[in-house]
């Protein structure tokens, strides 16, 4: 069915509710926008659904929803009786109608007989994660498009192990999906009777309590918190679903001096108060450190909507004036890291066979950190699943201790019992990490300074090019496609000298095609890469430490292709020149790709 058939039918027949019939008559002279709602499904990639609310078979709604979800319910059918009996967690954050797309998941679930725990309110990811094994459920949902624009909404599903599920998994739950002919043979129930048949039972207050007792249990360095809990801090949960448990878990480890930017405070799918959700751009954090500097605060963060990511800033003083520096992802990466392991060394409590656990894309840095320990450092392909996959194969299975996990889009774990990044438990870290820097007579700033000291300087930087729509995710895979073309061409270290301009590529690893390219002058040697398929390109490129990169890959939840990359150096400034050179070579060369 092509998307005009698509389009009349749920513009006029009666199974679509009338306010999905109105919104789409409305819009029945703009081609453009028709094609754009119903070309294609919206895409189950390994991350679920993500997409913009509306009607349409390419946007985010109840009918979207209910049919992701027959696909869940079918994959679980298929795992045996014991297991549909374990049911499904579905949580949900502050976005536009996550409410509403969690009470659908959880009467279409009901409606193929399986269970549901729902919600009572709206809690982050690192709550779904954890809940998920604090039930013993067979599979969770999480109603969320993270640090998306509002006009986004999302469907995360995850496993038994409270991680996101595996490309494998997520793969059979798309066959169920994409076996679907006609949305309206799917089977649904209404709530009353879901409830009624004990189908859907809610949970809350021993969720929280259980979680927060959980986190107290991580806490690295409780005397140097004891000796600075009036550390002022300041707070904002972005109007998402973190104020409640990151308030809870730092006034019980001991801080009494928080303070919370009231404008941002309580939930609002608008985001009235930011142009994005999202910690990692500094303009998100402006109104907490406007509040810093009345509260004469030592240290600001922000976590997005569904809390699994925080972006901090902390006071320092520039020419004789108060400021307060951003860190990007990486940098609070590597801080943690650290703080976490010489901390873990120093009392004492750091085991033999500790683990951590990074992305192919985050800082290079994270290896000199873990190699000062004895830690093992294990890279993973981008997302958190992979992470979450290393702590079950090797601490829940195997004999390894995971002690820190992080990537470079400003997510942090810590502990076994999330299996996803978590906010709340990065905040408590971070504000533990800062009141032990106070001992120091320091600021976070300062151990920033003191980090790169001792493992060296990196100038890294993350670009992102948005080309919206259809046109745009065409001109993204043909780039990609492009860039692999010229890639199989290479003969030699001579012939690599092209495929970044104004760089010298040693070696290209293609997750996509598991071959690592070493370009010498004779020819290219390739050996296999063991982990995980996926549509990323990386550029090895050597400098001054050997490790100098640059990466690009398509998002996962957005329209965006993104570009990493990482120059390091003992002298900061070399560093920082190279970078903005091989940035300006790059943005050039990529700019021209997408044309």
């Amino acid at each position: 069915m092509g998307f005009i058939e698509l389009y009349d039918l749920w513009a006029q027949d009666p199974f679509f509710d009338q306010e999905t019939r109105d919104e789409l008559q409305a819009i029945r002279e703009d081609k453009a926008e028709i094609e754009d709602r119903f070309y294609k499904d919206l895409d189950f990639g390994t991350a679920g659904l993500r997409g913009v609310i509306g009607a349409g078979t390419n946007r985010m709604n109840r009918y979207t929803v209910a049919k992701a979800t027959t696909g869940l319910a079918k994959y679980i059918l298929d795992l045996g009786p014991e297991n549909v009996k374990k049911g499904v967690v579905i949580s949900y954050d502050s976005r536009n109608f996550s409410p509403e797309f969690a009470e659908v998941t959880a009467t279409t679930l009901a409606a193929y007989g399986i269970p549901s725990y729902l919600s009572d309110e709206l809690r982050p990811v690192p709550v779904e994660s954890f809940s998920v094994r604090y039930f013993g459920a067979i599979a969770g949902v999480m109603i969320t498009a993270s640090h998306n624009p509002a006009k986004y909404n999302g469907y995360k599903v995850y496993g038994e192990d409270g991680g996101q599920v595996p490309p494998e998994a997520a793969g059979k739950i798309m066959e169920y999906i994409e076996a679907i002919d006609d949305i309206r043979t799917m089977k649904s129930i209404s709530m009353e009777e879901a409830r009624a048949k004990g189908l859907v039972k809610d949970f809350g207050p021993e969720i929280d309590e259980a979680y927060n007792k959980m986190l107290t249990g991580l806490v690295i360095d409780s005397d140097s918190i004891k000796r600075n809990a009036d550390m002022s801090i300041v707070y904002t949960p972005l109007h998402g679903s973190g104020n409640k448990p990151v308030r809870r878990i730092l006034e019980s480890v001991g801080f009494t001096n928080i303070h919370v930017v009231k404008e941002q405070e309580l939930p609002d799918g608008n985001f009235p108060t930011v142009k994005l959700p999202n910690p990692e751009d500094p303009a998100a954090l402006e109104m907490a450190i406007e509040l810093a500097k009345k509260t004469d605060a030592s240290l600001v963060f922000g976590t997005d909507p569904d809390s699994d990511r925080i972006g901090v800033a902390a006071r320092c003083v520039v020419d004789g004036e108060v400021t307060y520096k951003c860190f990007t992802g990486n940098q609070m990466g590597l801080m943690l890291l650290d703080y976490v392991l010489s901390s873990k060394k120093r009392l004492g409590t750091l085991p033999d066979k500790s683990f951590a656990v990074t992305t192919v894309v985050s800082t290079k840095l994270a290896g000199a950190v873990c190699a000062a320990f004895g830690v093992e450092l294990q890279e993973t392909l981008t997302g958190f699943k992979f992470i979450g996959e290393r702590i079950k194969d090797d601490d829940e299975f195997g004999d390894k201790h995971f002690q820190f996990g992080f990537e470079e889009s400003y997510g942090y774990l810590s502990g076994r019992d999330v299996r996803d990044k978590d906010a709340v438990v990065a905040a408590m870290l971070i504000c533990g990490m800062a009141a032990q820097s106070f001992d120091e007579g320091k600021t976070l700033a300062d151990r920033l300074e003191d980090v790169y000291a001792k493992y060296g300087f990196g100038a890294e930087k993350t670009l992102s090019f948005t080309l919206e729509g259809k046109e745009g995710i065409e001109k993204i895979a043909n780039c990609m496609k492009d860039m692999r073309s010229a890639l199989e061409e290479c003969g030699n270290s001579e012939d690599a000298k092209k495929l970044l301009p104004g760089r010298d590529v040693i070696a290209v690893r293609d997750y996509d095609t598991s071959v690592r390219y070493e370009f010498t002058a004779d020819g290219v040697n390739k050996t296999p890469i063991t982990l995980p398929k996926s549509n990323v390109l990386l550029y090895e490129l050597g400098g001054a430490k050997g490790i100098d990169w640059a990466c690009a890959r398509p998002s996962g939840t957005e329209p965006k292709l993104k570009v990493y990359m990482g120059i390091y150096d003992s002298d900061r400034d070399l560093a920082m020149d190279n970078l903005g050179k091989a940035e300006k070579d790059i943005v050039s060369f990529v700019e021209e790709e997408l044309r």
